[in-house]
């Protein structure tokens, strides 16, 4: 086995074998206690369950994968855009970071009904909900990324006539990167969770939408499947991230494994 082999394995195998091993053990409590499907269902009842709806699940998942694909990217737009400015006004920061903060205090479920009042029940309100749950870590990770720039360099640049664009680019920029991905995998599992609460609001469609019906209905191996898929959405979107990063910052994925 390679050496490359071994990393991919040494990194695929640990968190497979652990999710076995939960799988097993919910398998023989759920037989050795004689649980109820409606209370718990095994999971060999949940992957039946979710292989019969397999159609249902596909046409909801590709509305929710719809709305969070175009939600999460008006956040990094937003989150970035924000983060930008703040760093380059130390008065936009004083006035506007405290606002930010209190942003998040809203529960989120609470404007939804609002949302949904002002613009319908197309996809307007559930693309503003998953970028106002997601858009808050990719704005501070970067703005603190951005002030993390070496002052020494910064002077160095300026002594060299650097303008504050080319500064920008050269030193906060790459400065930044590390941290915006840090922004970006934790709104990739917020962003899945948004779709979900602004589909209980108001939806007739998505996997939100699809547990609220199932849930009506007592279907929990049913619930549970469509649960399984929404996790599988968020993995998925974290990977990508990820793969992202690895891809645009290889010497921070090196220094990383170097310190590992």
């Amino acid at each position: 086995m390679t050496v490359r082999a071994r990393g991919v394995a040494g990194r695929v195998l640990p968190p497979l074998l652990f999710a076995l091993a939960v799988l097993a053990i919910w398998q023989l409590a759920v037989r050795a206690t004689g649980t109820e499907e409606s209370t718990l269902p095994a999971p060999t009842q949940v992957l039946s369950a979710g292989w019969e709806m397999r159609d249902l699940l596909v046409d909801n998942g590709w509305v929710t994968i719809k709305e969070i694909a175009i939600g999460y990217a008006a956040a990094i737009v937003l989150g970035v855009g924000l983060a930008v400015l703040l760093a380059s006004s130390l008065l936009a920061e004083r006035a506007m970071y405290p606002w930010l903060v209190v942003s998040q205090m809203v529960p989120i479920p609470a404007i939804a009904p609002i949302l949904v009042i002002w613009t319908g029940f197309d996809i307007r309100p559930k693309v503003i909900v998953i970028a106002l749950v997601s858009f808050f870590p990719i704005a501070v990770n970067t703005l603190d990324g951005i002030k993390s720039t070496e002052p020494e360099l910064l002077s160095l640049l300026r002594t060299l006539g650097a303008g504050r664009w080319r500064r920008f680019r050269v030193a906060q920029l790459p400065s930044a990167l590390p941290s915006l991905f840090t922004g970006l995998k934790i709104a990739a599992a917020l962003a899945v969770i948004g779709a979900v609460f602004a589909e209980w609001v108001g939806s007739d469609a998505g996997l939100g939408y699809l547990i609220l019906t199932l849930n009506n209905q007592v279907a929990t191996s049913e619930m549970f499947a469509t649960i399984a898929v929404l996790a599988l959405i968020g993995i998925a979107l974290f990977g990508l991230v990820r793969l992202a990063e690895r891809l645009l910052l290889p010497w921070h994925h090196a220094h990383r494994a170097e310190r590992a």
